[in-house]
């Protein structure tokens, strides 16, 4: 997994492949007999994190129905399992997917087509046919990325690429900040400009309302400042921390794009 996500790379879509072998005949005769009316299951994945004190946990990543009248491929999208995986200290442990089929609908109004969905295992040396594919589509940074900090000789234009600017804020020259911040004056904020380069048509396809990749604030940081309250109806400078003042890195993001979640202890 190390050597598949290299450090300059994004992840845009993990994907497991699972081969569903067909059902016998006999047994699917003996099913539409006994459930003529219900053929499906559901497929669930779940990443299987196991903590540092040997206790484990589950995050489901993805559930889809599948029919115990098809075979083939399906597919699971596993990207939040990848996405979890990588904010694991290093060395990272194997990333572990657990698969399972249940009854659908849940309860004792569902069939047992689960019990006749099968899949092909992977085998001990690995290779073997329908064996479980992990696809992982992944962008180069140095070419679909940002470049850091802006050249501040060069102007920024069309074809700048998504980089940090300097930006100065005045506080004094601002009617909120007048009368309310004491210290500093102004600051250096910086700001995102520039453009990203798009990627191929093929790898803009995980989600249905995905825009092209902005460049956007992707770390910022707080500002100090010395503020004047009131207390007792006298002022009185004290010292608060405002959040997201400061930009402190810009990078390229799909727009429209889910926010990945946290990783929990």
């Amino acid at each position: 997994m190390e050597q598949r996500l290299p450090p300059h790379s994004e992840l845009v879509q993990a994907v497991l492949r699972l081969f569903q072998e067909p059902v016998p005949k006999a047994a699917l005769r003996r099913h539409e007999r006994l459930f003529p009316r219900s053929d499906r299951a559901r497929v669930t994945v779940q990443w299987l994190h196991i903590r540092e004190d040997g206790s484990n946990r589950t995050s489901l990543i993805d559930s889809r129905l599948v029919s115990i009248h098809e075979s083939g491929w399906q597919a699971l999208d596993v990207t939040e399992a990848v996405t979890f995986w990588q904010q694991l200290r290093r060395p990272r442990q194997p990333l572990l997917l657990q698969v399972s089929v249940q009854r659908e609908p849940p309860g004792p109004r569902g069939s047992d087509a689960h019990r006749l969905v099968r899949f092909a295992s992977q085998g001990p040396s690995g290779g073997g046919q329908g064996e479980p594919q992990l696809e992982l589509h992944t962008l180069d940074l140095r070419d679909y990325g940002a470049q850091g900090n802006c050249d501040p000789k060069a102007p920024v234009t069309e074809g700048t690429r998504c980089c940090r600017q300097e930006m100065y804020i005045d506080l004094q020259g601002m009617k909120w900040a007048e009368n309310w911040v004491l210290e500093p004056p102004g600051f250096l904020a910086y700001e995102c400009v520039g453009t990203c380069q798009q990627p191929p048509e093929p790898l803009a396809f995980r989600w249905p309302f995905l825009g092209p990749r902005q460049c956007i604030a992707s770390e910022t940081t707080s500002l100090p400042v010395i503020v004047s309250i009131q207390e007792g109806g006298k002022p009185r400078p004290q010292v608060v921390s405002l959040p997201n003042m400061r930009v402190k890195k810009c990078s390229c993001a799909w727009d429209g794009a889910p926010v990945p979640r946290k990783l929990e202890p």
